[in-house]
């Protein structure tokens, strides 16, 4: 027997990177290297010690006075979730729904519009410039046109790796008639946060992920700051006892390791800055990034065949050809320099 899905969900596509074994796997933005092993050991230690029969601490005070310690405001003011994604889900659900609006700017992070479409939310979509910079010009259409209940921003952005400067979003912030999201899922790689404007007074949310810099996509952790007010409405719609208990452990021991992930951060940033480099003296166009990615389109050659051609040398990159705005592009993240060294030899071999 097969019982259809709801009606708005019939035709909505899912959102899937690529899994296939390769010798270089630059296609979903992770960190190339795992956690210190000082990590390892200590979370080791501390889940020998759980109580495996209880379920685990429905509030979890320990890992959010960890982070709010981490980003120096008040436990109350963060709301955490596994991974970012359900912290959007959360925020959807909660202020999004029948009747509402999310405003997305395309070409961004395709679940911004794929998680409000399945709360229930009405999406609302507005185009960057020709450089895929954000256009304030459409903003001010989008946003007074759609009155959105939400609106994202992805900064950096995520497949651009374009990072939006503090006066952009203010402006966006005294545009939007609801609530404004910033995703800084790569918010450590860029030189400015919108983490210090977050103010109970202002309707915005910085949310964060733990997949990235701190080396931990296999725990699924991601976070909020926001106003208490905001949080709170968050927490009661959560379900119970959302955070298991060695998620809460791995994140809260995790933040004992920022020395280390500042270093890998910064080392990340100037390999970053010699892929750029190299990548400029060979046929593609080169989109500047405050990520641990780089967006480039192939000038002679089709986008996909250069990703078929990579991945015949066992490279794995993001073809980012279907997305809207994006024809011909494809994404690959900052890897180790060995691994980058072989993305380039196998994108010379592609281009040629």
């Amino acid at each position: 027997m097969t019982i259809a899905p709801r009606d708005d969900l019939a035709l909505m596509a899912g959102y899937h990177s690529p899994q296939v074994d390769v010798a270089v796997r630059l296609n979903t933005n992770e960190a190339p290297e795992p956690p210190p092993a000082g990590f390892t050991a200590a979370l080791a230690e501390a889940v020998a010690t759980l109580e495996w029969h209880r379920y685990p601490d429905r509030a979890y005070r320990a890992l959010r006075e960890a982070i709010a310690a981490h980003h120096s405001v008040d436990p109350v003011q963060v709301f955490a979730a596994n991974g970012s994604n359900e912290v959007l889900q959360t925020l959807c659900l909660t202020y999004g729904g029948a009747g509402r609006t999310a405003a997305v700017f395309e070409p961004t992070y395709a679940l911004h519009s794929h998680i409000a479409r399945i709360t229930g939310t009405g999406v609302a979509t507005g185009e960057r410039t020709d450089d895929l910079a954000l256009d304030l010009a459409e903003v001010r259409r989008v946003l007074a046109a759609a009155e959105p209940a939400i609106t994202f921003l992805c900064s950096p952005n995520n497949p651009t790796g374009m990072l939006d400067d503090e006066a952009t979003v203010r402006e966006v912030l005294d545009l939007a008639p609801g609530l404004l999201v910033v995703d800084e899922a790569y918010g450590q790689f860029a030189p400015w946060s919108a983490l210090e404007l977050v103010a109970d007074d202002r309707p915005l949310v910085v949310t964060r992920t733990y997949s990235k810099t701190w080396s931990m996509a296999a725990a699924r952790l991601g976070y909020l700051i926001g106003p208490r007010d905001l949080v709170a409405q968050l927490d009661q719609v959560a379900l119970p006892y959302h955070l298991d208990a060695v998620k809460q452990v791995a994140g809260r021991i995790a933040l004992d390791f920022e020395d280390a992930m500042r270093s890998r951060v910064a080392a990340l940033v100037e390999e970053r800055g010699r892929l750029v480099a190299r990548l400029t003296e060979l046929p593609v166009t080169v989109w500047p990034s405050a990520a641990n990615f780089i967006l480039f389109r192939p000038h002679e050659r089709d986008g996909a065949a250069v990703w078929q051609a990579l991945l015949d040398r066992s490279v794995l990159v993001r073809d980012c050809s279907s997305w809207p705005r994006l024809d011909g592009c494809l994404r690959v993240t900052i890897g180790t320099p060995a691994e980058d060294d072989a993305f380039l030899a196998a994108l010379e071999d592609a281009l040629a």
